[in-house]
C-alpha cells in the first residue's frame, strides 16, 4: 500500500524531484519505490519523454485505484479517530427520578450499541436539582421531565408523555369496552411516591375530577410498582413511556387508555449548558437522542 500512495503522488506532482520533497524521501529511495511497485505488479507504470514522466495506459489504471485506496485509507483513520474521541469518553448524565427509570436506560442502551466503550455515570435527583447540577457543570447533560426557559441553558424537548392506567391481566376492568377517570374512584392503587411530577400531576387530577382513589402503598420505583401491581391484584397508573410491552409480558399487566388521562401529557426533555464548551462524548449523546426521539 506504500508503494501505491507514493505512486499517486508522484503523478499528481509529475516530477519525482517535487514528489521526493513532498514525501521527504531521496529521489533514489523513491525511485525503489516504483520500481518495487513495477515488479510487484509486472507492468510499466511510466515512460521517460525527454525529462517528463507520463503514464503508460496501465499506469492510468493504477493511479486510478491508486486514489481510491488513499481515500479509503483516509476515511478509515477518520472513523477511528472519531470512535476513539467520542467511543472512550466519558459523561455524566443528570436524570430526574422519573426519567432514570423511564428514559434513560432506553438512552444508554442506544448509546452504547454505537459507543460501548463509553464510561457512562448517572446522578438521579428533582428536576430542579438536575438543572442546577447542569448549570453547575457537575453534569454534561440532564434528563428531566419538563421544557424549562431559562438564558444559560439549552433545552430540547424529546418526546411527550402521559399516564395510563396499568391494570393485572385478570382485573375486572380489562373487560371493560370503555373507561373513564371515574372508574377509578375508591379503585385500590399503587402510586408513585409525593413528589415527583408524576404523583402531583395525579393528585391535581384527582381533585379536579373529585375523584377518591384507595392509595394501597405509595413507591417510588416504577419497576417495584409493577411487580406489585399483578401481586397484589391492584391498578396503578404509569407513564406510557415506561410501560414497553415487555413489562406487560413479563409481569402479566395490560394497559388501559383513559381520555382524561392524556391531560397528564408532559414533555421529557434533553438539557445541557454552552454547546461549545461540550466534550465529543456529550454532543454525541445530544445527536443521538435527537436521532432516536425527534425523528
Amino acid at each position: 500500500m506504500d508503494e501505491l500512495l507514493v505512486f499517486a503522488t508522484v503523478v499528481e506532482q509529475s516530477s519525482l524531484n517535487k514528489a521526493s520533497q513532498l514525501l521527504n524521501l531521496s529521489q533514489p529511495a523513491l525511485s525503489r519505490k516504483i520500481s518495487k511497485l513495477e515488479d510487484q505488479l509486472g507492468i510499466e507504470l511510466f515512460e521517460r519523454i525527454g525529462r517528463r514522466l507520463e503514464l503508460t495506459r496501465l499506469g492510468r489504471i493504477c493511479y486510478d485505484y491508486a486514489v481510491q485506496i488513499r481515500e479509503l485509507q483516509q476515511r478509515m483513520q477518520l472513523e477511528i479517530q472519531t470512535y476513539k474521541a467520542a467511543g472512550t469518553g466519558k459523561i455524566t448524565i443528570g436524570a430526574s427520578l422519573t426519567t432514570l427509570q423511564s428514559t434513560l436506560p432506553e438512552l444508554i442502551t442506544l448509546f452504547r450499541d454505537h459507543y460501548p466503550e463509553t464510561e457512562i455515570k448517572a446522578v438521579t435527583g428533582k428536576t430542579h436539582e438536575i438543572v442546577s447540577l447542569v448549570k453547575e457543570k457537575k453534569v454534561d447533560v440532564g434528563l428531566i421531565a419538563a421544557v424549562i426557559n431559562q438564558s444559560d441553558l439549552v433545552c430540547e424537548p424529546l418526546f411527550d408523555d402521559h399516564l395510563c392506567l396499568v391494570l393485572p391481566r385478570t382485573h375486572d376492568y380489562v373487560r371493560r369496552k370503555e373507561l373513564s377517570l371515574t372508574d377509578l374512584n375508591g379503585l385500590p392503587l399503587i402510586l408513585f411516591s409525593k413528589g415527583t411530577w408524576y404523583r402531583i400531576l395525579t393528585d391535581e387530577l384527582f381533585l379536579r375530577y373529585r375523584i377518591t382513589p384507595d392509595v394501597h402503598m405509595e413507591i417510588d420505583s416504577f419497576e417495584a410498582i409493577t411487580r406489585l401491581v399483578s401481586t397484589c391484584h391492584t391498578a396503578t397508573l404509569l407513564p406510557q413511556s415506561y410501560v414497553r410491552q415487555d413489562v406487560l409480558t413479563n409481569n402479566g399487566l395490560v394497559m388501559r387508555q383513559i381520555e382524561e388521562l392524556e391531560q397528564t401529557a408532559r414533555t421529557t426533555s434533553i438539557i445541557y449548558g454552552d454547546y461549545a464548551s461540550l466534550n465529543e462524548t456529550a454532543r454525541q449523546l445530544i445527536a443521538k437522542a435527537r436521532e432516536y426521539y425527534q425523528t
